[in-house]
């Protein structure tokens, strides 16, 4: 099939222990904003686990139809690419739209090289006209690339948080996909799960975040922030410098090199906004600062911004929020 012909576009849904991720509903987004552009359908794969139950949760707005494979209750990488490649020679879809997650980054590699396909792995943006053009960060998010590909169908994993959720009821047509797996060729099965010591809590499932960065000063005022969390049933997280100064754990640090982060609301206390860091939580729905400094870059993207003392504005703030 020539590639003019090749219109359609097929994005796979992800999901981990019973829960649809939230890059399930970002690839939507994203797929409904290729297939736009490519003049085609937007078809969505759901492999394992409840999939008629998450089959009716992604029915939304954008979706034309979606593919189930029931096979298995959790993520298997061999399950995957099977599934997948055998999608993709029915529907020969010109862009495989996949999460650049832990699973995705799993089993994309070996989808796209037994389909023979090139490969974008992290895209922030791409445009369409007649081949992919796809939008990545270089060191460190300082820098914005753009990769033309020179095919006319290609395989890409998107960044989470880079799309918003897809939203609204659709109408898609939802049918099981049959596909024959060879049990023979599973290399390995889920037999259960074991959470790594990775701390108290996930960043990432949170709300509301309040996230202190290197204004506070010193370790010992903390405490003052982490009060605020409180008073805002929030959870606690920081950018790079508390976590290199040992002040808080990893696992509470958002940004490129920790957790990328999309709450209703994030409250940016003392942080200047490196490139770093704004990547890691610029998904959040709001996005509140508070900083002396009025040039500070988190102004930018902030919704709404106090140019001010943190150590004057944060017990206000409690005052308020406890009264």
């Amino acid at each position: 099939m020539s590639s003019a012909e090749v219109s359609d576009v097929l994005a796979v849904a992800e999901h981990r222990r019973g829960d649809l991720r939230d890059v399930s509903y970002e690839v939507i987004t994203a797929g409904r904003q290729l297939a736009d552009a490519t003049g085609g359908d937007l078809h969505l794969a759901v492999i394992s686990g409840d999939v008629d139950g998450f089959a009716e949760k992604l029915n939304r707005e954008g979706v034309d139809e979606i593919h189930t494979v029931d096979y298995g209750e959790e993520f298997n990488h061999d399950v995957y690419v099977q599934a997948i490649e055998a999608l993709c020679d029915d529907l020969d879809p010109a862009v495989l739209l996949m999460p650049n997650s832990v699973n995705g980054l799993d089993y994309a590699p070996a989808v796209a090289n037994a389909l023979s396909l090139p490969l974008v792995t992290d895209a922030i943006g791409f445009e369409w006209n007649g081949r992919l053009t796809a939008t990545r960060e270089m060191y460190n998010s300082k820098v914005e690339t753009t990769i033309e590909v020179d095919a006319g169908r290609v395989a890409v994993t998107i960044r989470g948080g880079e799309w918003p959720g897809a939203e609204g009821t659709g109408d898609a047509d939802v049918s099981a996909f049959d596909v024959e797996i060879d049990e023979d060729a599973l290399g390995s099965r889920v037999t259960g799960f074991e959470e790594a010591s990775l701390g108290d809590v996930d960043i990432s499932e949170a709300d509301v975040l309040v996230s202190v960065g290197r204004g506070i000063e010193e370790e010992e005022n903390i405490d003052l922030v982490r009060e605020l969390a409180d008073a805002l049933d929030a959870t606690l997280s920081a950018s790079r410098p508390i976590v290199d100064n040992g002040w808080l754990p990893k696992n509470r640090q958002v940004g490129q090199s920790g957790k990328v982060v999309t709450p209703k609301v994030y409250l940016a206390i003392g942080i200047s906004g490196a490139v770093q860091h704004v990547a890691g939580m610029k998904g959040a729905e709001t996005i509140v600062a508070i900083n002396t400094d009025p040039n500070a870059p988190i102004f930018d993207i902030a919704d709404y911004g106090i140019v001010g003392d943190l150590f004057d504005v944060v017990p206000e703030l409690i005052d308020e929020f406890e009264g």
